[in-house]
């Protein structure tokens, strides 16, 4: 089996560059504080948050997960791209080499933002990767955004 790709469109009502600044720019320090019951930390281990930086994210008690590492490939300002790769932890075991997240966010027509995500989950060797878990995985990752949004919205002076 190869890769499995995802895609997805979330949309939520905060304008674009306030949800680049939340989900990216700001998002080790915003995450955490608005859902410290899902991410305890995210700490960067090799790097400045650019291309290239390493993070480790400690997960909340009770969860499925530790903790993974992740790399950042891309951060474009000017597109309101992000790009990143999640690299090892405890989702790995023997069937992941990597998952690969795009995410562009762009203007909706009421004044909110479209999250364009596309998700690739990478297998290693002759692994089988069950699509469905997949999907449950990417769900799970997508639902940050509306509950983030939830917090922004009742919270309408927090990030500016």
């Amino acid at each position: 089996m190869g890769v499995v790709t995802l895609e997805k469109e979330i949309t939520v009502a905060i304008p674009p560059a306030k949800t680049f600044k939340v989900f990216v720019l700001e998002s080790d320090t915003a995450i955490p504080s608005i859902l410290p019951q899902a991410v305890k930390t995210v700490e960067i281990i090799e790097g400045n948050g650019g291309p290239g930086t390493i993070k480790k994210i400690t997960f909340g008690e009770g969860g499925d997960f530790k903790y993974m590492k992740s790399k950042v490939e891309v951060v474009d300002k000017d597109t309101l791209t992000h790009c990143y790769s999640v690299i090892g932890g405890d989702p790995w075991s023997d069937l992941l080499e990597k998952i690969s997240y795009e995410n562009k966010i762009v203007a909706s027509p009421d004044g909110g933002s479209i999250i364009k995500c596309t998700s690739k989950f990478f297998p290693k060797g002759n692994a089988e990767l069950d699509k469905e878990k997949a999907k449950a995985r990417a769900e799970k990752t997508w639902q940050i955004f509306k509950t983030v949004e939830a917090y922004l919205l009742a919270n309408p002076d927090a990030y500016n």
